[in-house]
């Protein structure tokens, strides 16, 4: 029995994860002008967000195809795997996953087991990097599938955004009255609810901000006894990132903490300078 895992860009694994793990990644595609490109094949972040500070007319996204989905399902039977575990971005965020289900209905070339990460990013990356760890220590979808769960079970975000506009113009937010964060010059604060972006508060200054996600962080490790992951995200931002990192581990010893980036598939829809902190029991507690 052979398992492979499938991911897509909007996960942001690092090059040497998805060379160590052997994880086949569906390039999720960027539209700049009249131009489509797929992320990070295609796209650096530097050409991304040169566009996004000079063009009057910001870039657009598109979800992964079904055609290239089915092709990589293909080319897995065709290389001797017996199952798949597709781990893609939140459903509350993109309809891929509703298109692969649907797809999935008369497909029967290998075996697709589709997960719903309910977020984006690092917490899809972590996913990923579970469900890959098993497979590599002989274990398949049977077994793999209730750890996706418990980890999903246990994922928190909070994320701070320059402003709103990005998110109310590409329909992402959800709760859109939080508009009124623009107007009033402050920090946006939001998080995933039901696999959905929702604005939950709105702060006037990033450190501020900051403030309350280390709080939110603090409340986790008081209330649950397993090993946390912490992952920051930024929007080419690292200086702060490093910043939030050192002060982090200065602040929650205990805690393992990570750096990630986040690409232009997120980006236009976040905005540059967008901060993040994804935190979580540590998935390598759970292998």
């Amino acid at each position: 029995m052979k398992t492979a895992i499938v991911t897509d860009t909007g996960a942001y694994l690092k090059p040497e994860e998805i060379k160590k793990y052997n994880i086949r990644v569906l390039p999720l595609t960027v539209i700049m002008g009249d131009s489509q490109y797929k992320e990070t094949e295609e796209l650096d972040a530097e050409t991304f967000f040169d566009y996004m500070r000079n063009e009057s007319a910001l870039p657009t996204t598109a979800q992964v195809s079904i055609g290239a989905a089915e092709e990589l399902y293909n080319q897995l039977a065709d290389e001797g795997y017996d199952e798949v575990i597709s781990i893609h971005l939140s459903k509350g965020i993109t309809s891929f996953l509703d298109s692969l289900e649907g797809f999935l209905k008369t497909y029967n070339k290998i075996k697709v087991y589709p997960y719903d990460s309910t977020i984006a990013a690092a917490g899809e990356a972590d996913l990923c990097l579970l469900a890959a760890t098993m497979v590599l220590d002989g274990k398949h979808a049977n077994e793999i599938m209730p750890q996706l769960a418990r980890l999903t079970e246990t994922l928190n975000v909070d994320f701070v955004v320059d402003d709103l506009k990005h998110l109310t113009r590409t329909g992402r937010l959800s709760n859109r009255s939080a508009i009124i964060g623009n107007l009033l010059r402050i920090k946006p604060m939001l998080t995933f609810e039901d696999g959905k972006i929702v604005a939950v508060g709105r702060e006037r200054t990033m450190k501020r901000a900051f403030g309350v996600i280390k709080s939110d962080l603090r409340k986790t490790l008081e209330e649950n006894d397993y090993p946390v992951l912490g992952t920051i995200l930024d929007a080419n931002y690292a200086e702060l990132s490093d910043k939030w990192l050192e002060e982090l581990q200065q602040e929650f010893p205990n805690v393992r903490f990570d750096q990630r980036h986040l690409g232009p598939a997120i980006s236009v829809h976040t905005g540059e300078k967008t901060m993040a902190l994804i935190w979580e029991r540590d998935w390598k507690s759970l292998t």
